[in-house]
């Protein structure tokens, strides 16, 4: 389950906290004192080298800095908020918080040696071009790629969980046999979305304008699947015939109705 209550964490997903590394800080270094190349961008991690093994990411792993030095991303299951304090060509993340979603066994691994990385500071910080490399005093690295922006239209929008409460509620994966294949696209030309259930294949109209969308009746298939996945698809079908509001954060899109169902939908690279 995952519960968007975040909490500290003191297991091995915990980051140093902010104090503890502003006391090994240099006079001067604060957490507005950011660098340009670092700050402001998506930060897609490709990989985590730990005493020389290197472990390629899961797609939803990403880190970002604003100018304030509030740092967020996922971990490659879980999202973490955290400090950034900048020394130089050096940041230290600190004082983070972190979702509780359990996951498949190997992005939970990977979760694992990127936050005991990312908590291994001071990194220091390489940018060329479009990548960015943090690597700590031991030599063990993060590699990240600048990712831009996905638009509502156009993308394949691909179904990642389902949540009750609206945005900030309890939302839950999709289940075992809809990973990565429900997903749905808009057409601004048409004024249509169309894509896959759970199950079912469906289109339907569809209405932007001032954050909400009015979204049709839907058409579907008739084909009968697993109780699981039928179960789903009537939550995500109580989305239709209705208006919803969305929430497009750069390549994440999540889409809740009045009634506070909603379902969240990344973009396919």
């Amino acid at each position: 389950m995952y519960r968007q209550k975040q909490r500290t964490r003191i297991a091995a997903l915990a980051l140093l906290p902010l104090a503890a590394a502003c006391g090994s800080e240099q006079a001067g270094s604060t957490t507005a004192d950011v660098r340009t190349p670092v700050t402001g961008v998506h930060w897609t991690v490709d990989s985590v080298t730990v005493d020389g093994t290197q472990h390629a990411a899961p797609t939803d792993a990403y880190v970002t800095i604003d100018d304030s030095g509030k740092a967020q991303g996922n971990y490659g299951c879980n999202h973490f908020s955290a400090q950034a304090s900048f020394d130089g060509d050096r940041v230290r993340l600190g004082d983070a918080t972190v979702t509780e979603m359990a996951c498949e066994e190997e992005p939970m691994a990977f979760e694992e040696n990127l936050a005991r990385t990312l908590a291994d500071g001071p990194l220091k910080t390489e940018v060329s071009g479009d990548r960015l490399t943090l690597t700590t005093d031991a030599g063990d690295t993060v590699r990240l790629t600048e990712e831009q922006p996905a638009p509502l239209y156009g993308t394949k929008w691909t179904a990642t969980t389902l949540g009750k409460g609206g945005p900030d509620g309890v939302a839950e994966p999709l289940p075992k046999g809809a990973e990565g294949t429900a997903h749905l696209t808009f057409d601004k030309a048409t004024g249509t979305v169309a894509g896959r259930l759970t199950c079912n294949k469906f289109n339907a109209e569809a209405t932007v304008r001032d954050g909400r969308i009015t979204l049709g009746p839907a058409s579907t298939t008739r084909m009968m699947c697993e109780a699981s996945l039928m179960t789903a698809e009537r939550r995500l079908l109580s989305l239709f015939d209705g208006t919803v509001s969305y929430r497009l954060e750069h390549r994440t899109l999540t889409l809740t109705s009045e009634n506070g169902e909603s379902v969240t939908a990344t973009a396919e690279q």
